[in-house]
């Protein structure tokens, strides 16, 4: 995808601080939406436009306005945590709704940040602090999978502050649940943009010693 008009939801989050700048820098017209309005200056640092919008509040209509115009969306968002109610509103449902608005507005290129475990039998008890998570990701991820849209879905492990090594091992190549650093998973969106042979595949991920762009084509 070149030089392609990006929106990026959850512009303030801390992959897509590292992510906006890897965007535009790749020549890229990249729109970052986040809630809070004093996050503007920080966005705008990165050479993306800054969009305020909350998208939790926001329905299928508003944001099909949102997307009109861009090329690709990347699900970047989420609730953070230690709220289920609010956990489930973002991570699920707002998550659903961004997907019927970019069919709406014809941004048909998708990418969701995931996790490593993401699916229906994700296997977490429903008495752990993480159930809400893993169940809202999944049923995001699983409702991906079903719409019309050219869709990625990308599950990193645990996230570090490392800095980038622009190296990872898939699961495909035999990795299971590890870590590896925001800068990597930043560089994976890029990288998974660029390759339209990722269009309708979970790549599940950690760090590891193969080039990125190498990993996404096994």
């Amino acid at each position: 995808m070149d030089q392609a008009r990006v929106l990026v939801v959850g512009g303030h989050g801390k992959v897509a601080r590292l992510l906006l700048p890897l965007l535009t820098g790749a020549g890229h017209e990249v729109t970052a939406v986040f809630r809070n309005p004093e996050h503007r200056a920080d966005v705008a640092a990165t050479g993306a436009t800054p969009l305020v919008a909350d998208v939790e509040q926001l329905g299928v209509t508003e944001l099909a306005e949102l997307f009109a115009g861009h090329d690709a969306i990347v699900w970047s968002a989420g609730a953070g945590g230690g709220n289920p109610p609010r956990t489930y509103a973002v991570d699920r449902d707002a998550a659903i709704r961004s997907m019927e608005a970019a069919q709406r507005a014809g941004a048909r290129r998708y990418l969701m940040v995931s996790y490593f475990g993401s699916q229906l039998d994700h296997g977490v008890p429903a008495d752990s602090a993480f159930f809400p998570y893993a169940e809202a990701k999944a049923a995001a991820d699983t409702h991906l999978a079903r719409t019309g849209l050219d869709w990625t879905i990308l599950g990193p492990s645990r996230l570090t502050d490392d800095p980038p090594t622009g190296r990872i091992e898939t699961a495909a190549e035999g990795a299971t649940a590890g870590a590896v650093s925001r800068a990597d998973v930043a560089a994976v969106v890029v990288a998974a943009l660029h390759d339209p042979g990722t269009v309708h595949r979970t790549i599940r991920f950690n760090a590891g010693a193969t080039p990125i762009a190498d990993a996404l084509r096994e």
